[in-house]
C-alpha cells in the first residue's frame, strides 16, 4: 500500500468529490447549497489544494485557503479509502502545508468538523488544533459543528511526536 500526496487537479478532485464519505458528504452538503463535485473540487483549488493516491489511486483531498488577509480556513475529504491515506496526510501536513500556510503570514487557521463526525475531531485534535467553541446550529439544517484553530503561538506548541 503506496500513499503518495501530490498537487491537487481538477480531475482528481473531483473525482474524490464524487465520491465522498458519506460523514464528508454529509458536512459539505449542510454548508454550501447546491454544490456539485465539480464546484467543490474548484473552491478547493482556491489556495493550497493536495491529492493522496492510495496506489495510484485519488482518495483523500485536503488543503488550506486564505479567506482574508492572515485568517485561512483548513479543509480535508475524501473517500471511504482515506482513512488509509491519513497518516502520510499527517506527516505532510507538518512538513509541507502548515509551514507554506506560516510563510504566507497565517496569524490563525480555522477548521470546522461536523460535531458528530468523530473521525475529523479526533484527527483535528492529533494535529494539535485548539477546539475554540461549538457552533449550535451551524449548518443550513441545524447541524452542530465544531471550530478548531492554530494560531502563531499555538502552533509553535504543537509537536511532530503527535504524529506518532
Amino acid at each position: 500500500m503506496t500513499v503518495r500526496i501530490i498537487g491537487g487537479n481538477l480531475r482528481d478532485l473531483s473525482y474524490i468529490a464524487a465520491n465522498l464519505r458519506p460523514e464528508d458528504h454529509a458536512e459539505v452538503d449542510c454548508q454550501l447549497d447546491d454544490w456539485t463535485p465539480a464546484t467543490l473540487a474548484l473552491t478547493a483549488m482556491q489556495g493550497f489544494a493536495y491529492v493522496a493516491e492510495l496506489d495510484g489511486n485519488p482518495e483523500a483531498a485536503f488543503g488550506a485557503g486564505e479567506l482574508r488577509s492572515g485568517l485561512w480556513i483548513a479543509w480535508s475529504w475524501g473517500t471511504v479509502r482515506m482513512r488509509r491515506c491519513v497518516p502520510r496526510i499527517t506527516e505532510f501536513f507538518y512538513a509541507v502545508l502548515g509551514p507554506d500556510v506560516a510563510a504566507r503570514g497565517a496569524w490563525r487557521v480555522e477548521a470546522r468538523a461536523l460535531a458528530g463526525n468523530d473521525l475529523a475531531v479526533r484527527w483535528l485534535s492529533r494535529l494539535g488544533a485548539t477546539e475554540r467553541c461549538h457552533l449550535t446550529g451551524y449548518g443550513r439544517n441545524g447541524e452542530d459543528f465544531i471550530l478548531f484553530d492554530w494560531t502563531r503561538e499555538t502552533w509553535a506548541n504543537v509537536s511532530l511526536s503527535k504524529t506518532a
